[in-house]
């Protein structure tokens, strides 16, 4: 053996790893088939892997089937990995093997070398601890990467998306009511419609983030349901009726949440539901977020040229040709990020539809695209909040001046003088560039006291 490798086995044959790496041959493999992308699977996908891990080792040593000695070493070594020790050993590209075997094995090795370790042997010594007979005592692939999906999911959502849209909540509700006596024009189609408040218009917005907040949260919960103790097809072959009854409650003592088994484990093999149907409340996210970062957009245009009833932070000089521009570049992240969103759903549904049989092996990417979209929402979205949001002022002489300039505030005025007088007015309006108050005056329609009460009650 050259200096600074040693040599590993399978049934395929023999591979020579780097002596400071801990993943093994299946790895190395892995390695040289899957030099696609240079992207790697989320680290709290690793994570929760090596926490099924760990449950397992508690219960096979618990069931008698794994010696003491052997399971606190993996016990330790999965300790190690989830404080960030070994991040550098998990290299394998999202583009892999199907069903996540590549991962799997990945996590497997690197455990049963360092597990090695700890009890005085050498890496690579599979005849005594293996990454298949001990590492993965009682699972398969296909129920571990399964629930590690669910698992890693279900708690960045809850520790991190959720505070970050209630966070977001708050401060458009603090928005609406700093708003609530600022009138300004409405408009449908892009085109001048009825008076509303700028408090109102923010309204909208934020209960528009409470409804998608309130349906993620219930959507997600659908992850609670693990199909750990299925094994390859549900089953559950090489698992006993204690591991089937334990391996949850392990789950739950470390990560100290809800899980459940599933209650068909075979049909929670075949299908990844709760994976598509939390993309979908993603997706619905990010669809209610390019509105609202769109329309801020568009209520900042200008200043001069615009609308620029509303004014958004300046973070950051807008040209490198033009001088003192500044852009409304955090409402443009947030598109950017809610497209990518838009796309990573479209990429799970793919995924989902394209399961076979016992097993849906296209489960590697939908991981990478929920979690990716989990965290670039968590993140696009406190920042947005921070530097946009938090930021925004009003602009009451434009609310005001387009107010006043809007023909269309004449509809208040139609159950008193007509639909069809309301329309000549509103028309000679536009046409003179008139205000509704003058032209009522100028015609003796109605006197001023009563019009400004009407108009004064509607706006």
């Amino acid at each position: 053996m050259k200096r600074g490798s040693r040599t590993e086995k399978d049934y395929l044959g023999s591979k020579k790893i780097p002596s400071s790496a801990y993943y093994g041959v299946q790895t190395k493999r892995a390695l040289e088939n899957f030099p696609i992308s240079n992207l790697h699977l989320q680290k709290e996908l690793v994570y929760a892997i090596t926490i099924i891990k760990k449950a397992a080792a508690i219960t096979n040593k618990k069931n008698k089937r794994l010696e003491p000695k052997k399971a606190n070493a993996i016990v330790k070594a999965c300790n190690e990995i989830l404080k960030g020790k070994f991040d550098s050993q998990f290299p394998i590209d999202v583009f892999q093997a199907g069903a996540g075997t590549s991962e799997n094995m990945n996590i497997n090795e690197v455990i049963a070398n360092r597990a090695l370790q700890i009890l005085k042997k050498k890496k690579g010594s599979y005849n005594y601890l293996h990454p298949n007979d001990h590492v993965n005592l009682a699972q398969s692939t296909n129920d571990v990467f399964h629930s590690a999906i669910y698992i890693s999911a279900y708690t960045e959502i809850k520790n991190n998306l959720l505070p970050t849209l209630e966070h977001l909540e708050k401060e458009l509700n603090k928005k609406l009511k700093a708003f609530s006596k600022i009138k300004k024009s409405g408009r449908t189609h892009l085109m001048d419609a009825v008076p509303i408040t700028l408090g109102q218009e923010f309204s909208g917005y934020k209960d528009t983030i409470k409804q998608n907040k309130v349906k993620i949260k219930e959507t997600s919960k659908e992850l609670l349901n693990l199909n750990i103790g299925g094994t390859a097809i549900g089953t559950g072959i090489n698992t006993t009726q204690f591991y089937q009854k334990n391996i949850v409650k392990e789950i739950n003592k470390i990560t100290k949440e809800k899980f459940k088994k599933a209650e068909n484990l075979i049909e929670a093999t075949q299908n990844i539901n709760p994976i598509t149907n939390t993309g979908s409340s993603l997706k619905n996210l990010a669809l209610n977020l390019i509105k609202i970062a769109n329309d801020l957009r568009l209520l900042n245009s200008g200043p001069s040229s615009g609308l620029a009833e509303i004014s958004l932070p300046s973070v950051q000089p807008g040209s490198s040709i033009m001088p003192a521009k500044v852009n409304p570049v955090m409402a443009e992240m947030l598109d950017m990020v809610s497209f990518q969103v838009l796309g990573n759903d479209t990429t799970i549904n793919l995924c989902a539809q394209a399961g076979q049989l016992e097993l849906n092996v296209m489960v590697p990417l939908a991981a990478y695209n929920l979690l990716h979209s989990i965290e670039i929402l968590n993140n696009s979205i406190k920042i947005f909040t921070e530097k946009c949001v938090k930021g925004i002022t009003a602009n009451k002489k434009k609310t005001n001046y387009y107010l006043e300039k809007n023909p269309i505030i004449v509809t208040a005025l139609t159950p008193h003088i007509g639909y069809e007088k309301a329309a000549q007015i509103a028309k000679e309006a536009y046409k003179k560039d008139k205000s509704i108050r003058e032209l009522i005056i100028e015609k003796n329609l109605m006197d001023k006291k009563t019009l400004n009460k009407i108009l004064n009650a509607e706006i």
